[in-house]
């Protein structure tokens, strides 16, 4: 299996991610390390694939690894954040190929709460990766970033619980890659296509799924 890859650099990061595995994304110094880290995540992203019923197979060395497009980052990327939109990622996005990202990002998302609720009530251990950030901040900051991704999508937010917003997500997904209007559209000027939207919203899940793991004491 050959692996389609987008590099989002700046001199001083960069982020690996898999075009078509949506949250599968890591980031490094260097766009070299930012590859080999996408591949130390293999094992990790394999569960996320399997919870949602998708076949992976993918390469085990950077040889397997195709680079499809160098994307210059800004300050998003320096700070952590893979910010660029892929020529890809502007794509249309046909019907299967839509329910197959979206189970990959519910899968994400379930990722994340089972991470979550594991370590609920545990103190996590203190470092630079989120700082002193307890499972309460993390969840809440994973919901208002969920917010924000579905503003960006178009969508006017009304109801900010965790349920509601990936509900409305999913619809507003589905809704913008059938290129159909959405019922309460907002007034952002550039709604985010639905691949890089997806790509986004799996990420930050993931991100924060593997932070807590990383962090709660053995």
């Amino acid at each position: 299996m050959t692996l389609r890859v987008t590099i989002e650099f700046t001199p001083k990061r960069a982020f690996a991610s898999a075009v078509d595995w949506p949250g599968w994304a890591r980031a490094a110094k260097t766009p070299d390390e930012a590859l080999e880290t996408l591949l130390a995540f293999t094992s990790r992203y394999r569960s996320v694939a399997t919870l949602a019923d998708v076949p992976f197979n993918p390469p085990t060395t950077v040889r397997g690894l195709t680079v499809i497009e160098r994307l210059p980052g800004s300050a998003s990327t320096e700070f952590g954040v893979p910010g660029a939109v892929a020529t890809v990622e502007h794509e249309p996005l046909p019907a299967r190929e839509l329910a197959r990202s979206t189970a990959l990002l519910q899968a994400a998302w379930s990722t994340f709460d089972a991470a979550a609720d594991a370590a609920a009530g545990t103190a996590l251990t203190v470092g630079p990766r989120g700082g002193g950030r307890q499972v309460p901040k993390i969840v809440e900051h994973v919901r208002d970033a969920e917010a924000a991704y579905l503003h960006q999508l178009g969508w006017k937010v009304r109801d900010t619980t965790t349920p509601a917003l990936r509900d409305a997500f999913l619809v507003a997904l589905e809704l913008r890659a059938a290129d159909e209007p959405l019922p309460e559209p907002n007034r952002v000027r550039a709604p985010w296509p639905p691949r890089y939207a997806v790509r986004r919203s799996a990420w930050h899940a993931l991100d924060h799924a593997w932070e807590i793991e990383d962090r709660t004491p053995a």
